[in-house]
């Protein structure tokens, strides 16, 4: 059973106002459902919309932070905890452990290179979680064509790729979690 989301995700806000509004709609169905968010806890940008959507909804919200980029992602001030960390390295792992499931909304280059680092995890055997993607308003459909060049290019196996639950909607994304079966074989 899925009761901690770890979301990845932009500290800016992005190009329009439906990245917000996805990240807000996240929000809103991990309180329907009753799931705690995890994610890298500050207070600007996607990061921040999501965890005031649930925090506001009366959630709970776990940020795991470095102390090295206090000044920088602006800290939530209001989380239900906040983990001190020393490390990228560091934070996540915690972020990983406490998780039961991991999500990507938009982002740059952090988001990316967690997503990547985690679905990396279960493509060794590290963890066997779902590891999904929000595909608000089409991010990520370039990522998509990469990763079936990829595959036929033989770089990835089809069976990785498919470790990736995609949805454009939040609801569709969680649902398809409950059914997630994590590949047999390893890289």
């Amino acid at each position: 059973m899925i009761k901690k989301v770890c979301v990845y995700c932009g500290s800016g806000s992005g190009l329009g106002d439906f990245y917000s509004k996805g990240a807000r709609e996240l929000g809103e169905e991990f309180l329907r459902r009753g799931i705690d968010l995890v994610y890298g806890g500050a207070s600007i940008g996607l990061m921040g919309e999501i965890a005031n959507t649930i925090l506001t909804g009366g959630g709970k919200v776990t940020g795991v932070m470095p102390s090295g980029l206090f000044r920088r992602e602006v800290p939530h001030r209001d989380l239900t905890e906040m983990i001190e960390v020393s490390t990228m390295h560091e934070r996540k792992a915690i972020m990983a452990d406490l998780s039961d499931a991991f999500i990507a909304l938009p982002g740059g280059f952090g988001t990316v290179e967690e997503l990547f680092e985690i679905l990396t995890w279960s493509q060794l055997k590290i963890h066997s979680k779902p590891c999904g993607i929000l595909n608000i308003g089409g991010y990520y459909d370039k990522l998509s064509e990469f990763l079936t060049y990829a595959v036929d290019q033989q770089f990835i196996r089809a069976q990785h790729k498919a470790m990736i639950v995609w949805s454009d909607s939040p609801a569709g994304l969680l649902d398809k979690f409950a059914h997630y079966c994590p590949p047999m074989e390893t890289k």
